[in-house]
C-alpha cells in the first residue's frame, strides 16, 4: 500500500488538546438532542421530556465508561470501527457492523444538515420555500467539508469557536428561563404514560451518540489513554446538564399545545416568554452554530470511520487516498451520500432511524468489549448493564417506530442487510482481510 494511501483523511500528528476533544463530542451531541429532534420528543414525551433526556443520558453514561475503557487501551483515529475489529476479529460480522455504523453516520449528518437549512430560511424569509430550505442544507455540507479537508488543528479551533458561543447562548436561555417557568406546566399528573417517556428516550439517543466521535480523534490526541477518558465523561456529563436544564425550561414555558404547533422551533418558541423576539432570535442563532458544529464533528468522525474501513480491507482502497488538500475519498464520498439522504428521505422517520441505528452499534460494541475485558481491565458488570440498557432501549424504540413511522423500520431493516450483504460480497469478489493494526 502506497505511503499516500496511510495518511488518515485528518493530518497533524497530536493536534487536538483537551479542549478540542471535549468540544468534537459537545458538538457532536447537541446539535441532534435540542435543535434537530426536541419536537419529535416532545411529542412522545410530553411534559416529562426532561425525565426522557434523564434516562437516555443515563444509557449513554453507561456506553461511556464502555468507550472510555476500549479508547484508553486500543486508541486509534477509527474509534468504534477499531475495537468491534479488535473483539470480534475479521469476519463479515465486524466488517458489517462498520458499514452500518457508517450508515448511521450519514444519516445523522442529513438530519443535521436540514435543520440547519430550517433555521437559517427564518432569517431569509417567514415562508421559505423546499427549494430554500435544501439549497441552505447542501450549503452547510459543502462548506462544512472544506473546513475538514483543512485538517485536525483546523478542524479542532473551529470547533471550539462554535461550541464555546452555542453553550453560552445555551446557558443564557436556560438560566433566564427557568425563572419563567409555569409549575402547573411540569406536573407530574400531566405526564404521558411511562412507555411514551421511554419512547422519547429512545428517539432521542441520536442526542447522545456524538461522544463516540471522540475515540476517532484519538489518534491526534497528545495523550489518548489520559486524556480520551477524560474527554468523554466531560462532554457526556457537561451536555446531559444542558440537555436536563434546557428542556425544563422549554416544558416549563410552553404548554404541550404549544410545543406541538412550534415543534420545528419549539426551543426558539420557549425563549419568547423571557427575551421576547430578541430571545427568538438569539436561540435561532445558536441553532445554526450547533447544527454547524455538529455536521463538522461528525463529518469529520464518519470520514476517519470510511477511511479506517477502506484502509483495513472493508471498502474499496481508493477511499483511503487523499485527494483534494488531504481530504479523503472517504470524506467526499460521505459528504456526497448525506447530500442524496437529505434530499430524498423524511428526516423525521430518520431521526427514529439513526437513533436506532446507534443504539444497535453500542450495543455491538458493549458485546464486543466483553470478549477483551482482561485487556481493557473494565467492569463485566457495568459492561453488561450498558449492553442490556442499550438493547432494551432500541427495542422500546423499534416498537415506536413501527407505530408511528412503519416505512422508517423497513428502511432501517434493509439498511443494515445491505450492510452485511455489501460487507460479505466485497470480501468474496476482492478477496481482502481486514487488519487489525491500530
Amino acid at each position: 500500500m502506497s505511503s499516500a494511501m496511510n495518511v488518515p483523511p485528518v493530518k497533524a500528528g497530536s493536534a487536538i488538546g483537551m479542549i478540542a476533544a471535549v468540544s468534537i463530542g459537545i458538538g457532536g451531541m447537541v446539535g441532534a438532542g435540542i435543535f434537530s429532534i426536541l419536537g419529535v420528543v416532545a411529542h412522545a414525551a410530553g411534559n416529562a421530556m426532561w425525565l426522557a433526556f434523564a434516562i437516555g443520558g443515563v444509557v449513554a453514561l453507561l456506553s461511556t465508561y464502555s468507550y472510555a475503557k476500549l479508547g484508553a487501551t486500543f486508541p486509534s483515529a477509527g474509534g468504534a470501527v477499531h475495537f468491534l475489529v479488535k473483539s470480534f476479529g475479521d469476519g463479515v460480522l465486524a466488517g458489517g457492523l462498520n458499514l452500518f455504523m457508517w450508515a448511521g453516520y450519514i444519516i445523522s449528518l442529513a438530519l443535521y444538515a436540514t435543520a440547519f437549512g430550517g433555521y437559517a430560511a427564518t432569517f431569509v424569509t417567514t415562508a421559505p420555500s423546499a427549494l430554500l430550505l435544501k439549497s441552505l442544507a447542501v450549503a452547510s455540507v459543502v462548506l462544512l467539508t472544506l473546513v475538514n479537508a483543512f485538517g485536525a488543528r483546523l478542524m479542532g479551533r473551529w470547533e471550539t469557536i462554535i461550541v464555546a458561543v452555542k453553550v453560552a447562548i445555551l446557558v443564557l436561555f436556560a438560566a433566564v428561563g427557568l425563572w419563567f417557568i409555569r409549575p402547573g406546566y411540569l406536573s407530574v399528573e400531566l405526564w404521558p404514560e411511562p412507555e411514551s417517556v421511554l419512547f422519547g428516550a429512545g428517539v432521542l439517543f441520536i442526542g447522545y451518540e456524538g461522544f463516540g466521535l471522540i475515540t476517532n480523534a484519538a489518534a491526534d490526541m497528545r495523550d489518548p489513554k489520559k486524556m480520551l477518558p477524560r474527554a468523554l465523561y466531560t462532554s457526556v456529563l457537561l451536555v446531559i446538564a444542558l440537555y436536563l436544564a434546557v428542556s425544563l425550561t422549554v416544558t416549563g414555558n410552553l404548554s404541550d399545545y404549544e410545543i406541538e404547533q412550534t415543534r420545528d422551533y419549539a426551543l426558539a418558541e420557549a425563549a419568547k416568554p423571557s427575551l421576547g423576539q430578541f430571545g427568538f432570535r438569539l436561540i435561532a442563532i445558536a441553532a445554526l452554530f450547533s447544527t454547524a458544529s455538529a455536521i463538522n464533528a461528525t463529518l469529520f468522525g464518519s470520514a476517519n470511520v470510511c477511511y479506517m474501513i477502506a484502509r483495513d480491507g472493508g471498502l474499496p482502497e481508493g477511499l483511503s487516498r487523499t485527494e483534494w488538500r488531504g481530504a479523503s475519498g472517504g470524506l467526499l464520498l460521505t459528504a456526497a451520500l448525506v447530500l442524496i439522504v437529505m434530499v430524498s428521505f423524511d428526516l423525521s422517520g430518520i431521526a427514529m432511524m439513526g437513533s436506532a441505528a446507534f443504539l444497535l452499534i453500542y450495543a455491538a460494541v458493549n458485546a464486543g468489549h466483553l470478549k477483551v475485558l482482561r485487556e481493557t481491565g473494565a467492569s463485566a458488570v457495568l459492561v453488561w448493564l450498558s449492553l442490556l440498557t442499550c438493547l432494551a432501549m432500541f427495542v422500546v424504540l423499534c416498537a415506536y417506530i413501527y407505530r408511528e413511522q412503519p416505512r422508517a423500520l423497513a428502511a432501517l431493516i434493509i439498511i443494515a442487510a445491505a450492510a452485511f450483504a455489501a460487507e460479505w460480497a466485497y470480501r468474496r469478489w476482492t478477496g481482502r482481510r481486514i487488519s487489525e493494526r491500530p
